[in-house]
């Protein structure tokens, strides 16, 4: 006759292999952020051809977006942002030629697991 013994898990080692788990797979769990903005926040440029934001993840092209607003809520961009097809982690969109004043940059940037970050920052044109 076999007879099976089971053992209770030690709580210490539960909670270390969660911890394992969770550390080994950060990807799963990730929000991506930006790590570079052109023009950046608070910049006083001249009118730029676009803006381009560079994030810490690759992004969900057809989820991210990218628009661009003058002082008074009026949108400026008029193209759709894009996720450069060769560096998933790049969004920009380009622009008309703007006048002097301060326009708004929102972005939303969803990671290849969903996840759903947005933000706002502004820039002054010369």
């Amino acid at each position: 006759m076999n007879v099976t013994v089971i053992r209770p898990i030690h709580p210490a080692c539960a909670a270390a292999a969660i911890v394992a788990g969770v550390v080994a797979s950060p990807a799963a769990f990730a929000h991506v952020f930006p790590q570079s903005q052109t023009p950046s926040a608070g910049a006083e440029v001249p009118p730029p051809a676009n803006v381009t934001i560079v994030f810490d993840g690759p992004l969900e092209p057809a989820f991210s977006a990218l628009t661009v607003s003058d002082a008074t809520g009026k949108p400026v961009s008029r193209a759709k942002a894009t996720v450069a097809p060769n560096d998933a982690k790049t969004i920009s969109v380009a622009l008309p030629a703007l006048a002097p004043g301060k326009y708004v940059v929102h972005w939303v940037a969803v990671a290849s697991d969903g996840h759903r970050t947005q933000g706002d920052y502004s820039f002054k044109v010369k």
